[in-house]
């Protein structure tokens, strides 16, 4: 098994930058299908980005093109690069870890919470107008 803890989160004005890691202990996330989810108050958790094979990486329409999502097998870390922050990121951010690939990445879908067996315990992205 593999224990994730997220950092990075914070407050910035919209069309600011946050980068969000997220470190595992444990296994290697190198061999996990890992991916952001993010939790606005009142809503469903939602699919962000998500890498698998250490290369094929998935976005949600909503962040592609301003959000990149990366892994850095050496320091056992998952990172997300997040530009153009916009008030609609705001959100509690998780990462997560499957030990399989989930099949909607398969079609560069972005996959339900359901599909990851392992979570961290989330970092708050608040965007302010």
């Amino acid at each position: 098994q593999v224990h994730l803890a997220e950092s990075g989160g914070g407050s910035v004005q919209a069309g600011g930058s946050l980068r969000l890691s997220c470190v595992g202990s444990g296994n290697s996330v190198s061999t996990y299908s890992m991916g952001w989810f993010r939790q606005a108050p009142g809503k469903e958790r939602l699919g962000v980005a998500f890498i698998y094979g250490g290369k094929f990486k998935v976005y949600a329409d909503s962040v592609k093109g301003r959000f990149t999502i990366s892994q850095d097998n050496a320091k056992n870390t998952l990172y997300l690069e997040m530009n153009s922050l916009k008030p609609e990121d705001t959100a509690m951010y998780y990462c997560a870890a499957s030990p399989s690939v989930p099949i909607a990445l398969w079609s560069d879908n972005t996959p339900d919470e359901t599909d990851f067996l392992y979570w961290g315990q989330g970092t708050q992205v608040t965007v302010s107008p």
